[in-house]
């Protein structure tokens, strides 16, 4: 696909011009900070190589330093350049899941700062799937540090409303490309060193990973120093409504809440949303559905928990860190 007919294409589908992503582009050359949308969540980027631009990225979420950025990359190639060491087993996830819903944890190159990696020698890298991203970091020509663009803590960005209503006027640019499609964020895996770890549960699961290298495990310790991965805090994706996971439709007695529901209906009085049964399609809509219901004045929110299965895991890690307070 030509540059002309591939910027037809994003046009048509998803409302971005050329002159748009040239504009973007030209802001994160300038240090700036642009929104735009992948398959997971919108992310907020900012040039991985420039400290000062990764800086504004925290300052604007209110993101503690102990937790590390996603580096995005346009290619194997541009994540080859940052990785100190690319392992076969990295190469070979790459080329079956990029581009795609997979962060791989690897050993870095001195070039990318140590903001970025909250001081690790480690960075996480991913080329994202969205057509909008992929265009805007080949605009850019450099790697983009950019995690979910929205307050630390809070719920995460699915739609460029999401992320105005979210950050506002802290960005320079917002890059709107439509609804995300993945609906949570991205699995972070570990090919350091085996056994091969799950920082983070997303959008490609366990059982898929297993499929390509094998047996992997599940890592969610955390620490009060630098986190390995992003995600790890206790309280993350969360609503400023109080959110409880309930079973058996065992919602709260008190107040006028919201249930989002899978299997079982409500023991008591509460608006219902039926959730899919499907994982994929649970997730895609799970925090259109939360900001939705957030800002419609309940008292809580229930959530059903699912079923604890391999492909579950992404949705349930947001709902537990969600649910904590």
């Amino acid at each position: 696909m030509n540059s002309e007919t591939s910027s037809i294409t994003l046009e048509h589908q998803f409302g971005v011009t050329d002159e748009q992503i040239k504009e973007a582009a030209e802001l994160l050359r300038q240090g700036k900070l642009v929104a735009f949308p992948t398959e997971t969540v919108y992310g907020v980027g900012a040039n991985a190589l420039d400290s000062l631009a990764v800086l504004r990225i925290f300052e604007a979420k209110g993101r503690p330093r102990s937790s590390p950025l996603i580096v995005h990359v346009s290619s194997i190639a541009m994540a080859r350049d940052l990785a100190a060491e690319w392992p076969d087993t990295a190469q070979l996830l790459a080329e079956r899941f990029w581009p795609g819903p997979l962060t791989l944890v690897v050993k870095k190159r001195t070039i990318i700062p140590d903001i970025v990696t909250a001081g690790l020698p480690t960075v996480g890298l991913r080329m994202p799937a969205h057509p909008v991203a992929l265009a805007l970091l080949q605009a850019a020509g450099i790697p983009l540090a950019a995690p979910s663009a929205n307050r630390f803590t809070q719920l995460s960005p699915t739609t460029a409303d999401h992320v105005r209503h979210g950050l506002g006027r802290r960005l320079h640019y917002v890059l709107d490309g439509g609804p995300c499609q993945v609906g949570i964020e991205s699995t972070v895996l570990s090919v350091v060193e085996p056994p091969f770890a799950i920082f983070r549960p997303g959008g490609i699961s366990r059982t898929q990973i297993e499929e390509v290298v094998g047996p992997v495990v599940l890592h969610d310790e955390t620490t009060a120093a630098a986190h390995p991965s992003p995600g790890m805090h206790p309280q993350h994706y969360s609503p400023k409504t109080p959110l409880v996971l309930v079973s058996g439709g065992a919602v709260p007695r008190q107040g006028k809440g919201v249930y989002l529901q899978l299997r079982s209906e409500p023991l008591h009085q509460a608006t219902v949303v039926q959730m899919p049964a499907d994982p994929r399609e649970y997730a895609t809509r799970l925090y259109a559905v939360l900001h939705e219901v957030d800002d419609a004045g309940y008292d809580w929110i229930a959530v059903e928990a699912p079923e604890e299965t391999p492909e579950w895991e992404g949705v349930l890690d947001r709902l537990r860190r969600a649910s904590a307070r």
